[in-house]
């Protein structure tokens, strides 16, 4: 099992929560995965945007309870 580093960017209103997401995966080998919880709606554009841009995998785009998951690993 892969383990998965938690970050809490709820509360955080853009570009807040891709910066959190951003330095976790900094600190992070190839293959790891991050997980960031957000609270901002803008953030699905951007976390798609920004997966496309790096070569990073999102795994996981979803939303519950105005909360908005992301799994994403490392390129």
């Amino acid at each position: 099992m892969t383990e998965i580093t938690q970050v809490d960017a709820t509360g955080h209103a853009c570009p807040m929560p891709l910066l959190m997401a951003k330095r976790a995966l900094n600190g992070l080998q190839s293959g790891q995965r991050v997980r960031v919880l957000a609270t901002d709606s803008g953030s699905v554009r951007d976390f798609r945007v920004f997966a496309e841009q790096t070569g990073h995998r999102l795994l996981e785009s979803a939303e519950q309870d105005g909360v908005f998951t992301y799994l994403i690993e490392k390129a």
